[in-house]
C-alpha cells in the first residue's frame, strides 16, 4: 500500500444486505497506480484538518449520489453507521488519510451528520453549554456559553457548503432563502430560532444565527435556582396566571422573555383550551389541549403571506380560553388587545421593550401601526384595560439573565396610565471580572389583584411585600 491509488466504483454485494438496503452495490475498489512519495506524518502536516474537511465534502458528495436516502432513512442508524463505516474505511484507504480509530470514529460521525443532520453544527447542537450559534460566513463561527460570546474551530469547507446547511434548514419548515428573499426566520425541530441572511445584504458570506432551546425547558424553580429571580416572585407569578391576570413579558433581545412564557405557562390550568401565535414556532407549552399556529412569508409571486394579525382574528373564531402571543410586533397588538378584553383573560404575549413604562409606549404605537381612527386617550384606555402586569426582564453585562421588575397597571387617570412596580432588581456594583452584584427587593406595594387570587383560594402572605423582608 505505499504506492498511489484511484477510485472507481465497483459492485459489491458482499458489503451490504441484498434486501432492500439504502446502499446496496456500493462501494469502491482501490487500484494501485504509479508509485508516489511518501505522505507526510499527520503531526508535521499543517494542511491536515483541510485536507479533512474537504475529503469529507467530497466524499458526502459521493454517497449522495450513489445512495438512495430514503431507503437510507427506514433502515437502524446502527445499519447506517456500519454501512458507512466501511464505505469511509475503503475512502480513507485510498485518499492515504493518516486516521487512527479514534480519528477514524469521528470522521464517521462527521460524514453522517453531513447526510443525517446539519453537517459541522451538529456538534454544537450537541452540547448543552452552548446557547447561541452565530455564524459570520463558512469560516467563521462564534458560541455564547454562559453569556460569554467565544470563537470556535468549527468550519465548512466553501459558501456553498453553508448554504447547502442553510437551505436545509429552512426547507424543512417551508421557507426559503435566496437572491429575491435574501432573509429568512425558521426555526430547528427542537424549536430552537433561526434566522438567516444571505448575499447581497451580507455582504461577507452568509450569516446565521441560531438561538438555541433546552431539550428541558426552564421551569420557574430552575429559574429560581439560577438567580433570575426570588421565590416570593416566583410565587406571585404563579398564582397570577393561575388566576388568569393577564400579563406581558418584557425586555431586550436574548433576555430570556421566551423562556419565562414557557416557565409561567406550566400553571394554566390543563382544563385550558390555548392557542399560540408565532413567526416561527418555538413555544414548549406542556398543556394537552395547545393549537399551534405559525405566520407565513410571501411565495415567489409575492402572494400568499400569512401575517400575525391573520392569525390572531383567526384564534378567535377557534374558542380559545386563552391566545399566547409568541412576540407582540406590529399591527396585532390592537386584535391581542381586543381579546384580552373580551373574555380571554390570563392572555399572554412578549414584548421588546427595556422598561415596563417604554412597553407600554411601544404597545401605543404598535396599536398606532393598525391604521385605526383612534385617540390617545381611547388606546390608552384599551391597554388599561387589557393588561394587568408587566414582567420587565434584562440580560446583565455579565450574560446572566434577571427579573428587573415586576410591575401592576391599576388604570388609567389623566390620559396617563397608572403603574406601580411591586418588586424589583437593585444593582449595587460590578466585580474586578465583570459580575454584577445587587439584590432583589419588594417595594413594599401590594398588587391590587390580591383579591382575585383570594377569591380563587390563592392567598400570598403579606410579608413578600415586606421591603424590611430580604427576598
Amino acid at each position: 500500500m505505499a504506492g498511489r491509488f484511484s477510485l472507481r466504483r465497483a459492485a459489491a454485494p458482499d458489503l451490504v444486505p441484498a434486501e432492500d438496503s439504502a446502499l446496496e452495490g456500493v462501494s469502491w475498489t482501490v487500484f494501485p497506480e504509479a508509485a508516489a512519495e511518501p505522505a507526510a506524518p499527520a503531526a508535521a502536516n499543517p494542511l491536515l484538518t483541510d485536507k479533512l474537511l474537504d475529503a469529507k465534502v467530497r466524499l458526502h458528495r459521493r454517497l449522495i449520489e450513489e445512495i438512495n436516502l430514503s431507503a437510507l432513512e427506514k433502515l437502524p442508524e446502527e445499519d447506517i453507521r456500519n454501512h458507512i463505516q466501511q464505505l469511509v474505511s475503503q475512502y480513507v484507504l485510498v485518499e492515504r488519510l493518516a486516521l487512527n480509530t479514534q480519528e477514524l470514529n469521528d470522521f464517521v460521525s462527521e460524514i453522517l451528520d453531513e447526510m443525517t443532520g446539519l453537517g459541522p453544527l451538529e456538534p454544537l447542537l450537541k452540547d448543552t453549554a452552548v446557547n447561541d450559534i452565530l455564524i459570520n460566513g463558512h469560516e467563521c463561527v462564534y458560541v455564547e456559553r454562559q453569556g460569554i460570546l467565544e470563537p470556535t474551530g468549527v468550519r465548512f469547507k466553501d459558501e456553498a457548503h453553508l448554504l447547502r446547511i442553510i437551505n436545509k434548514i429552512v426547507s424543512a419548515v417551508g421557507r426559503r432563502v435566496d437572491e429575491a428573499h435574501p432573509m429568512c426566520d425558521a426555526r430547528l425541530l427542537d424549536g430552537s430560532r433561526v434566522n438567516v441572511a444571505v448575499r447581497p445584504v451580507a455582504i461577507d458570506g452568509p450569516l446565521m444565527s441560531i438561538r438555541k432551546f433546552s431539550k428541558k425547558p426552564f421551569n420557574l424553580n430552575k429559574l429560581v435556582e439560577v438567580g433570575a429571580l426570588r421565590p416570593q416572585m416566583a410565587e406571585l407569578l404563579a398564582a397570577a396566571v393561575k388566576a388568569r391576570v393577564t400579563l406581558i413579558i418584557s425586555g431586550g433581545t436574548g433576555s430570556g422573555k421566551t423562556t419565562m412564557l414557557n416557565a409561567l405557562s406550566a400553571f394554566i390550568s390543563e382544563k385550558e383550551r390555548l392557542l399560540t401565535i408565532e413567526d416561527a414556532a418555538e413555544l414548549q407549552l406542556q398543556q394537552p389541549h395547545v393549537g399551534r399556529m405559525e405566520t407565513r412569508p410571501p411565495n415567489i409571486e409575492g402572494k400568499g403571506e400569512i401575517r400575525q394579525r391573520d392569525l390572531v382574528k383567526n384564534a378567535l373564531r377557534m374558542r380559545p380560553d386563552r391566545v399566547i402571543l409568541g412576540e407582540c410586533r406590529g399591527e396585532e397588538a390592537f386584535d391581542m388587545l381586543q381579546a384580552m378584553n373580551t373574555g380571554h383573560e390570563g392572555s399572554m404575549a412578549t414584548i421588546h421593550a427595556n422598561t415596563p413604562r417604554d412597553a407600554i409606549s411601544r404597545l401605543e404605537q404598535m396599536i398606532g401601526m393598525a391604521g385605526l381612527p383612534m385617540t390617545v386617550a381611547s388606546i390608552r384606555g384599551q391597554i388599561a384595560a387589557a393588561i394587568r402586569v408587566i414582567v420587565q426582564l434584562s440580560r446583565l453585562a455579565d450574560g446572566k439573565r434577571r427579573v428587573m421588575s415586576i410591575a401592576e397597571i391599576t388604570g388609567l387617570e389623566s390620559d396617563i396610565i397608572q403603574m406601580q412596580e411591586i418588586f424589583k432588581f437593585v444593582r449595587t456594583g460590578t466585580t474586578p471580572d465583570g459580575t454584577v452584584q445587587g439584590h432583589f427587593q419588594a417595594t413594599g406595594v401590594r398588587p391590587r389583584f390580591l383579591g382575585d387570587l383570594a377569591a380563587m383560594g390563592i392567598k400570598l402572605p403579606g410579608s413578600y411585600f415586606d421591603p424590611s423582608q430580604p427576598l
